[in-house]
């Protein structure tokens, strides 16, 4: 099985190229931020089906899991804090390549990003779509590589 830098390559290269693509047919405006945050999610997401085993893949994930948390705490946004610490935790409740490695995770997983801006701040579910695909795109490059498909 491919290790954590086929994984991340293999998200940047989907992400990346999918992102490109829809600047490109004007379904995504250019703008930076925008666009480094959907990258992000897409490289990450493709790490998120091996949190449930040791692996250097897993200590990236979860070092970017606690930096991100400290900065939500250190910025007073503890209901997002307390809601990744959750999230982060779910791979623990399988077996490495169980449920983290099936399609139906690749389309739950990311849910929380559609629903809880809505759930918070009542956001429409259009401003939120590109993270969730981005977010798939990555878990589905993870599972591309791993011949899950």
């Amino acid at each position: 099985m491919p290790g954590y830098k086929a994984h991340l390559t293999g998200g940047a290269v989907l992400g990346g190229g999918t992102i490109a693509a829809a600047v490109h047919f004007s379904y995504l405006p250019y703008d930076a931020w925008l666009l480094s945050a959907l990258f992000s999610i897409a490289v990450m997401a493709s790490l998120f089906p091996d949190t449930d085993t040791e692996s250097k893949g897993q200590n990236f994930f979860y070092s970017i899991m606690a930096i991100t948390d400290v900065l939500l705490i250190v910025n007073h946004y503890y209901q997002w804090a307390a809601i990744l610490g959750l999230f982060a935790m779910l791979p623990a409740l399988g077996k490495h390549r169980g449920w983290t490695h099936t399609w139906w995770a690749m389309l739950l997983v990311p849910v929380p990003l559609i629903a809880l801006p809505w759930i918070f701040f009542r956001e429409t579910w259009v401003v939120t779509l590109p993270f969730y695909l981005a977010a798939v795109i990555g878990y589905f490059s993870h599972l591309l590589l791993d011949r899950e498909f």
